[in-house]
């Protein structure tokens, strides 16, 4: 069984209370009767799943709240407050001290105020929750692309597994190269302003956690339809590119995770919207696909050929 598996067959019930439950990266709640939603996400991460257990904790405050802001993102909204709860093996100021100030200068850049959490003694994890806002329909959700869609990425994809794959002798990377892929892994840029700015241009979105075929594989199922990737457009680093004739990295190009930068589908009419956007906003944003009716997601090369990958994706429970 995996994480959604679990999720699907014990904890997907009906939620008539809510605009959009269980399934998305955000759950939306009508709040103030006037079309606003409030949308919510929960991350946690855990000590020798999600990061070394030696992890710098400056990066690590980044990143805890990095990851929450990315589901904002990927809804196109606000983001607004957060809870932080925290299970420590002890309580180390200095190692708190480091955590706090790379979680606060994140907080501050992004307007994110802290509203409570909870502490206790254990093995470390950490688990935020943040709340955003976000007007009812133009929020972004993973049930709205359509067949005929252009389906769009935003930034490189892979580096954060490229420098994973190396830490654990899977893939030898020069110190440039690795040093060049660590920001990816440990201090990921959350897409706030693109997700903000594709309000009203794109139909369904998705940040890329636990890799590309997995992910887009979410807006797939939850649309009903297919999704086509051309493996010659995917946004790739000279980094990647140097090393694409290695298996690993093929796979960390399409089913790596860690990424954090948005999927997103949008009819073929907002082409030249996206393409200014793309222009305009940090990273720039590339067409690497389409939706067409029926399941699941394929690569195809640039005869149409359909490549094969046995891994889509990070599974918490493999």
């Amino acid at each position: 069984m995996n994480e959604f598996d679990l999720i699907r067959t014990y904890f997907t019930h009906p939620a008539p209370g809510a605009l959009l439950g269980v399934g998305d990266d955000a759950a939306l709640l009508s709040v103030g009767g006037k079309g606003g939603a409030l949308a919510i996400s929960t991350d946690m991460l855990v000590a020798g799943r999600h990061f070394f257990p030696d992890a710098d904790p400056r990066a690590l405050g980044h990143k805890a709240l990095a990851v929450n802001l990315s589901d904002m993102a990927a809804m196109g909204a606000t983001p607004r407050w957060a809870t932080l709860s925290l299970a420590l093996p002890e309580a180390d100021p200095a190692w708190l001290a480091s955590f706090a100030e790379g979680f606060w200068a994140l907080a501050r850049r992004f307007g994110v105020e802290l509203v409570g959490g909870d502490t206790t003694r254990g093995p470390l994890n950490i688990c935020v929750t943040i709340l955003g806002e976000v007007p009812a329909r133009h929020a972004l959700r993973r049930d709205a692309a359509r067949p005929g869609d252009d389906i769009w990425v935003s930034g490189h994809l892979g580096n954060a597994a490229l420098a994973l794959a190396a830490f654990h002798h899977r893939l030898q990377l020069s110190p440039r190269d690795l040093a060049a892929c660590l920001p990816a892994l440990h201090t990921p840029e959350p897409r706030v302003s693109l997700g903000l700015a594709l309000r009203g241009i794109a139909r369904a979105a998705i940040d890329v956690s636990d890799g590309l075929l997995a992910d887009l594989g979410h807006i797939a199922e939850r649309s009903a339809v297919a999704a086509v990737v051309e493996w010659r457009r995917l946004p790739r680093s000279p980094v990647m590119e140097r090393h694409l004739t290695d298996p690993v990295a093929r796979v960390a190009l399409v089913a790596g995770g860690d990424d954090y930068e948005l999927c997103f589908t949008a009819g073929r009419r907002r082409r030249s919207r996206i393409e200014a956007l793309s222009r305009i906003l940090a990273p720039s944003l590339t067409r690497i696909g389409r939706v067409e009716e029926g399941s699941g997601v394929r690569v195809v090369d640039a005869d149409g050929r359909t490549l094969d990958f046995a891994e889509k994706g990070f599974d918490h429970f493999r």
